[in-house]
């Protein structure tokens, strides 16, 4: 019976499981999409959802409980100013995992965790074309 056993384990010992786990979350809060297995994306999932929700409540303790897994604090500082703020509006359902393909050595799901509002970037611009940012013009010139 599996009585009150909750969560995966993920063939792994308890100290090991955690620092994956931080790993993968710091690897997503940076690059903001990675590509993992099922089982370890939706272990993901939970944590990186209840990580957004401390940074959209702000204060003191949430931000020293985000910084218990988290550690680098360059992607501490993106979590907290750039990534909470764009999901202000949103309760919950932060992250997508999108089924991506089988790996070749031994058929697992390979699976691709991203953010679910991701941050937009910026066009390339070929030479000599204009862009205008709030009235100002900026002209792409050719690289010498």
């Amino acid at each position: 019976m599996r009585h009150r056993v909750n969560g995966n384990r993920l063939s792994r010992v308890y100290e090991v499981r955690q620092a994956l786990i931080k790993n993968l979350e710091t690897s997503l809060f940076k690059s903001e999409r990675i590509v993992t297995t099922l089982a370890k994306a939706k272990v993901l999932r939970s944590k990186a959802e209840k990580l957004i929700t401390l940074a959209k409540k702000g204060g003191l303790s949430n931000i020293r409980l985000i910084e218990q897994s988290i550690k680098e604090k360059s992607v501490l500082f993106k979590l907290l100013n750039v990534i909470a703020p764009r999901f202000k509006d949103r309760n919950g359902g932060y992250t997508r995992i999108i089924k991506y393909k089988n790996r070749k050595g031994d058929d697992a799901l390979v699976v691709m965790i991203e953010l679910v509002v991701r941050q937009k970037k910026e066009k390339k611009l070929k030479k000599g074309e204009k862009v205008e940012e709030k009235g100002k013009e900026k002209e792409i010139t050719e690289k010498k």
